[in-house]
C-alpha cells in the first residue's frame, strides 16, 4: 500500500541532498512535490494543504545538524506529522466482556470478511468466544458466506433466512448469542451501493435494539477520497468509534488512510492486509508512518515471526545451519515457517529501505515450485541429494509438474548454500562474501533464501 507515495516523497527530499540549512526557497520546491504526491495518493485536498503547513513551519529555518542531513531532518518531521495525520497510538477496542460489535458500511466494503477476521482475531489474541449474528437480510449469500465463516473459526452463529426484520434478528441473535455463552457478539449488517435513508434508519433502529459498545465502519481503502466522505456520513448517523480498512493489499493508493482520522475524527483500529483469515492487523500509527516514508516496519515483523514461528524449531534450524548440517529437509521446514508468516511481498516490505523491491507473482511461483520440488523427494533423498541421479531426478520432476533441469538448478544452489555454511563455520568471510556475491550473480539467489 501506498507505494507511489512513498515513491514520490522519496524523490522529493532528494532534492535538499547537500543543503546546510533549511529555508523557504530550498523546501518550496519539495514541499510542492510533497503536497503533488499527497494529492495522487487520494489525501483529501484539506488534508494535504494542512500537512504541508505544519512541515513548512516546523522545518524553515532549523539549523541542520551536524550528524544527520537535511533530509533526514525532514523525513523526521514528516514522519511525526503523518502519526498526527493517521491519529497517534493503536486504538483498541473496549475490554469489556461480553462485548457487543455493529460492522457498518457500503456493499462490498468487506463487513462480513472482516467480521470474520475479527472473531478469530479477538478469540486469538484476547481470548473471547465469539458468535456471529447475520443481520444482512438482502444480499444473496449473506447468511450463507457468514455462517461459513463462522463454521470455519468455530464460532457461535445465528441466522433466520425466513425473518426480513433486522431488529427482530438483531435481538433473536443476542439471546441466542447469550444461550451459546458467546462474550463477543457481533452484527453483520447489510450494506448499499451508497448511503441512502432506508439504509440509515435501519442501522439506527438495529442500535437501539442491541445496544452495541461499538460501531464499526469497515471502509473500502480502494475508493479514495470517497471513502472519507462515506465515513462521515455514517459516523453522522450512527456515531461511528472506529474504522476497519480493507483491501490494504491492493492496488489502493491509500490516501484514505491518511485522510480518515482527520475529517471525521474517528480512529482507524484495524486494517485487512490480504484475503487469508490472518490477514488482519492493528493499525499502529507510526508503523503505517515509518513503512510510508520506507523506514520499513521491523517491530511488526518480529511480532509475526513470533507468532508464526516454532522458537524451538527455529532454533534448532540455527543450530544445523552454524554446524553446516543444513539438508533440504530442513529448508523445507524453514520456508514452510516462513510463509506462515504472511506472502514475501509483506514480509519485505516490512524491511528497511526494501520499498522499492518488488516482490511480484513471479517470486511467489518460485517459492512454490521449490516446496513442491522437495516434497516431490523421499525423506532419504531431503537428507542426501547425492543420490538423485537419472530416475530419480525425472520422477521428481514429473511429481512436482516441472523439467529435470530444474531440479538440476535447486539442487546446485542449494550445494553453494552449504559451501557458504562450511565457509561461515570455518570463519572464512572473505571467501565467504565473494562465493555469495558469485551465487547471487549466476543464480539470482535461493528462492526462500533471504527468509532464513
Amino acid at each position: 500500500m501506498l507505494e507511489n507515495l512513498t515513491d514520490k516523497l522519496g524523490s522529493a527530499l532528494r532534492n535538499l541532498r547537500g543543503v546546510g540549512k533549511l529555508s523557504e526557497e530550498n523546501m518550496a520546491e519539495a514541499l510542492k512535490e510533497v503536497r503533488k504526491a499527497l494529492l495522487s495518493a487520494d489525501v483529501h485536498f484539506k488534508v494535504a494543504r494542512e500537512f504541508v503547513e505544519n512541515v513548512k513551519t516546523q522545518c524553515v529555518g532549523q539549523e541542520v545538524l551536524k550528524s544527520v542531513t537535511p533530509g533526514q531532518q525532514v523525513i523526521k518531521i514528516i514522519h511525526d506529522e503523518l502519526v498526527k495525520l493517521l491519529g497517534e497510538g493503536a486504538t483498541e477496542l473496549e475490554d469489556k466482556k461480553p462485548l457487543r460489535i455493529m460492522m457498518v458500511g457500503l456493499h462490498g466494503s468487506g463487513k462480513t470478511t472482516s467480521s470474520g477476521k475479527l472473531a478469530r482475531y479477538l478469540a486469538k489474541k484476547r481470548d473471547y468466544r465469539p458468535a456471529l449474528i447475520a443481520c444482512d437480510v438482502y444480499r444473496p449469500a449473506a447468511i450463507d458466506q457468514l455462517e461459513t465463516l463462522a463454521k470455519a473459526e468455530g464460532c457461535a452463529f445465528y441466522g433466520d433466512r425466513e425473518e426480513k426484520n433486522v431488529v427482530t434478528i438483531g435481538k433473536r441473535g443476542l439471546e441466542a448469542a447469550k444461550s451459546a455463552d458467546a462474550n463477543l457478539i457481533i452484527f453483520d449488517t447489510a450494506g448499499r451501493l451508497q448511503i441512502d435513508g432506508d439504509l440509515i434508519e435501519e442501522l439506527k433502529r438495529l442500535k437501539a435494539a442491541v445496544q452495541p459498545d461499538e460501531i464499526i465502519l469497515v471502509a473500502d481503502s480502494a475508493l479514495g477520497q470517497e471513502a472519507v466522505n462515506v465515513a462521515k456520513h455514517f459516523h453522522e448517523a450512527v456515531q461511528c468509534t472506529g474504522i476497519i480498512l480493507t483491501k490494504l493489499d491492493g492496488d489502493a493508493r491509500g490516501g484514505a488512510a491518511l485522510s480518515m482520522k482527520t475529517i471525521t475524527d474517528v480512529p482507524i483500529k484495524f486494517m485487512g492486509v490480504g484475503e487469508k483469515p490472518d490477514d488482519f492487523e492493528v493499525f499502529h500509527p507510526d508503523r503505517i508512518a515509518s513503512r510510508i516514508l520506507g523506514m520499513g516496519d521491523v517491530v511488526s515483523l518480529v511480532e509475526k515471526a513470533q507468532e508464526n514461528i516454532d522458537q524451538d524449531e527455529a532454533a534448532r534450524l540455527a543450530e544445523k545451519m552454524q554446524k553446516a548440517d543444513f539438508n533440504l529437509e530442513d529448508f523445507l521446514q524453514q520456508m514452510q515457517q516462513v510463509k506462515k508468516m504472511g506472502s514475501l511481498g509483506s514480509i519485505v516490505g516490512m524491511l528497511p529501505g526494501m520499498n522499492n523491491v518488488e516482490v511480484g507473482d513471479e517470486e511467489e511461483k518460485k517459492m512454490a515450485r521449490t516446496e513442491a520440488i522437495i516434497l516431490s523427494m523421499t525423506i532419504k533423498e531431503r537428507h542426501n541429494p547425492r543420490l538423485l541421479r537419472g530416475s530419480r531426478l525425472k520422477r521428481i520432476a514429473n511429481g512436482s509438474g516441472t523439467q529435470v533441469r530444474d531440479v538440476n538448478a535447486l539442487l546446485k544452489q542449494f550445494g553453494q548454500m552449504q559451501k557458504m555454511m562450511r565457509m561461515m563455520r570455518g570463519g572464512k568471510g572473505r571467501k565467504m562474501m565473494k562465493a555469495m556475491k558469485a551465487q547471487m550473480g549466476d543464480e539470482g539467489g535461493m528462492p526462500g533464501l533471504p527468509g532464513m
